[in-house]
């Protein structure tokens, strides 16, 4: 009998019920203990509807309350030592502190601990927390909330499969905080712990164990690959069974280490790299499962069930019950479930399949290869769905091709190079050495939220509604006024997402109402779906970035999304490339930049906070994205006037491998997240001697902790440093959506403050 599971599941809860309750905890209204019964309540949930589905087993250490990465950080027993914890702090309270720092207090002459840094998941938008090391680390099994998680399933009845972060892909996420040393020395260190962690589950009655090592799908140096041998030899005694998880990408020449690795099964991603099945299946032996990822763990399009059954059944005849099957990865990347979107029209809606399912799915395929009579309804019920999927008419749009393919040869080049257009925008602007300005967005307030809600629920009308915005945005322009900003943003209060805004304006989006997905710690995101051709019918940002400017004589940014973070942070038609649907996106952004020009409005900032994740896991496939990726960057911002300066934005990802694409995008000024990593990323652009003017973020927005001046001032000396001072712009890491007022006003006066301390250090 096939074996279905699921490698993860969303840990939010079908309502965001995890996320309410981290942010009254950490707001003082409910204690630890609270929050943990709501984490419980939700494992319960989700277990059940795992074995509702009918899977095989449960997944368990999966959940997190704020990232599985920081989970393994405490489990393993090497939080670093800079939080200076002296044991006998709670682990919630540790955990808390490693992800979002300790506030700076009143008067205190230490500056409090930064939070980890912050990074993308792979090419995913989820971000997980960074593991420090230094020759000093010890490992420890230091943390019990994955063996008392395995008690409470255990205890509900139900069947356990453990899930671990490999070793190996441990070790490779983490950055070493010292210099002369390489973390892959610490893993004869980290193996004993993992097997302690293995004998414990054993013990507590676990057959198998699900060991992630993702990392097998990337161009690994000759010293990693040739550690996995002997570190899966040390973890083979433990005496549970392991299910080697691999993800997102082809395993190519890993393939035949991940298939000999002394492991009971191996799961691999069918939708990543369906070209190495048959390779995975004829290497692979016969008494190890094979755990094929058929079901998409990373969109939302319902599985082509009838071709997914001719891939299997060949298999299925061969290997019998040693096929497993599952989603490609995690559906921690996905919505919970398609019930909810009662909104959503039926037609679009039978397109769709989230969380809970895809677990469907897997049952539904699970009995076909049984040829049980149960499948054949649902079997025809997906049928018709993809049939109407590929021949709606609301998926294709004549004129938006013919536009394509009329664009001019130049049309992704600005008409001067960019010492010309530089000169150009100092004489229009007159800005000072070192402007300060901010990426965008100000505070959400409960107010600002409140409105929203009751606009789209009917009960405030649109003139009422443009009322509360625009007071929204006098205020946030008041407030930058007052600080002293240089350049100034209309704060952004009438969107709910950077990218769901412009989506709803746009044709061939569509908008689910509770389709969220976690991208870090409580902060969710509600993708939008991207099921045809892109267009624009009118302005999107235009009358409210005029308003703003009406309120001040300085310059003030027109704030947009560009192509390639609309493309990565949607979940995207899979019909077409995705370099045709980024193309088409682009051109949507060029007439709103146009637009923007024409009414006055001479900065323009297009963010791309996520060029950098969408790279593939594999460098030989980097040079064709990059290729298709800076070009709709560029058509999205080529169509202005030397004078009108292009800004964009780009945070939490390592550049220093593609900076000259990042030079290639040709962006008048580029800001870029730079405080966690203590300006580490900086160094690369001035080695480089990266052409445009640059701000490297001087702050954490994503911590609640407020820097000293003193603090942003030593990071603005190392900015210095290497970036020539007529090039570099001074603002904070990212925008201030997440943030209150009280903290955001403190954080920015003290930025404005080390910026003029510079410019008279500076002379000017």
């Amino acid at each position: 009998m096939t074996t279905i599971h699921t490698l993860g599941f969303p840990r939010m809860g079908a309502q965001r019920e995890l996320k309410f309750a981290l942010e009254r905890h950490w707001r003082g209204e409910i204690a630890a203990d609270e929050l943990a019964a709501v984490g419980r309540a939700l494992r319960a949930r989700h277990w059940q509807l795992q074995r509702d589905a009918g899977l095989d087993f449960v997944t368990v250490g999966d959940f997190a309350y704020y990232d599985h990465v920081a989970n393994h950080i405490q489990l393993l027993g090497c939080e670093p030592a800079r939080f200076g914890f002296s044991g006998d702090e709670p682990a919630l309270a540790r955990y808390f502190t490693l992800a979002r720092g300790v506030a700076r207090e009143a008067g205190a002459s230490e500056a409090g601990s930064p939070a980890l840094e912050m990074t993308k998941w792979f090419d995913t938008n989820y971000h997980y927390l960074v593991p420090e090391f230094t020759p000093e680390t010890t490992f420890s099994l230091a943390d019990e909330r994955l063996f008392a998680e395995v008690d409470e399933a255990l205890a509900l009845g139900h069947p356990v499969k453990a899930v671990l972060l490999g070793p190996l892909s441990f070790l490779w996420l983490g950055k070493e905080k010292s210099a002369g040393f390489a973390r892959l020395d610490l893993l004869d260190r980290l193996l004993p712990v993992y097997g302690a962690i293995l004998a414990r589950l054993k013990a507590q009655g676990v057959q198998w164990v699900q060991i992630d090592e993702p990392i097998l799908g990337l161009d690994l140096p000759p010293a990693w690959r040739q550690a996995f041998e002997p570190a899966y030899a040390h973890l083979a005694g433990a005496g549970v069974s392991l299910l080697l998880a691999t993800y997102f990408s082809p395993l190519q020449e890993n393939l035949g280490l991940a298939c000999r690795l002394p492991v009971h099964g191996l799961h691999v991603d069918g939708v990543r790299a369906p070209e190495e099945i048959a390779a995975v299946a004829d290497w692979l032996p016969s008494h190890k499962a094979l755990s094929l990822g058929v079901v998409d763990g990373r969109n939302v399009w319902r599985t082509d069930l009838d071709a997914a059954l001719r891939l299997l059944r060949g298999l299925h005849e061969v290997r019998g019950g040693s096929l497993w099957l599952a989603p490609s990865c995690s559906l921690l990347h996905v919505p919970f479930s398609v019930a909810d979107e009662t909104g959503l029209d039926e037609e679009l809606r039978g397109w769709l399949a989230f969380a809970v399912d895809k677990l469907d799915e897997l049952r539904v395929l699970k009995q076909a290869l049984a040829g049980d009579p149960a499948a054949e309804a649902p079997l025809a019920q997906a049928r018709a769905a993809i049939q109407s999927r590929r021949a709606s008419r609301r998926v294709n749009d004549p004129a938006v091709a013919e536009r394509l393919a009329s664009l001019p040869a130049d049309a992704d080049r600005r008409r001067s190079p960019f010492p010309q257009r530089q000169s150009a925008q100092r004489d229009r602007f007159g800005l000072p050495p070192l402007p300060t300005t901010t990426i965008g967005s100000f505070p959400q307030t409960a107010e600002i939220r409140a409105a929203r809600a009751a606009f789209k629920r009917g009960e405030l009308n649109a003139a009422d509604y443009r009322k509360a915005m625009e007071k929204e945005i006098a205020h946030a322009v008041a407030v930058q006024e007052a600080l002293g900003l240089d350049v100034l943003v209309h704060g952004e209060a009438e969107r709910n997402d950077m990218v769901e805004y412009f989506g709803e304006q746009l044709a061939g989006f569509c908008f689910t109402g509770n389709g969220w997905v976690q991208s870090y710690g409580s902060r969710c995101v509600k993708p939008p779906i991207i099921y045809g051709d892109v267009s624009r019918s009118r302005p999107m940002t235009v009358d409210w970035t005029v308003y703003a400017q009406s309120l001040t004589k300085k310059p003030m940014k027109g704030m947009l999304t560009g192509p390639i973070t609309t493309l990565q942070w949607s979940f995207v038609r899979d019909d077409q490339p995705r370099s045709t649907t980024a193309a088409q996106i682009a051109l949507a952004v060029r007439d709103e930049v146009s637009d923007l020009e024409r009414a006055g409005i001479g900065i323009v900032q297009i963010d791309e906070p996520a060029i950098r994740e969408g790279l593939p896991l594999r460098r030989e496939a980097w040079r064709d994205y990059l290729a298709w990726a800076t070009r709709a960057f560029r058509l999205a911002a080529s169509g202005v006037a030397d004078e009108t300066q292009i800004h964009t934005h780009m945070c939490y990802s390592e550049f220093n491998d593609i900076l000259p694409e990042i030079a290639a995008m040709d962006a008048d000024v580029i800001t870029i997240e730079t405080s966690r990593s203590d300006m580490e990323l900086l160094h690369a652009f001035g080695e480089f001697k990266y052409p445009n003017e640059i701000g490297p973020g001087v702050y954490d927005i994503h911590s609640p902790r407020v820097p000293s001046t003193e603090e942003m001032t030593r990071l603005l000396d190392k900015a210095l440093a290497v970036i020539p001072a007529g090039n570099l712009w001074v603002n904070p890491d990212c925008g201030l959506k997440t943030r209150g007022w009280p903290e955001t006003e403190a954080a920015l006066r003290a930025m404005v403050a080390a910026a003029r301390a510079a410019r008279e250090r500076l002379g000017g």
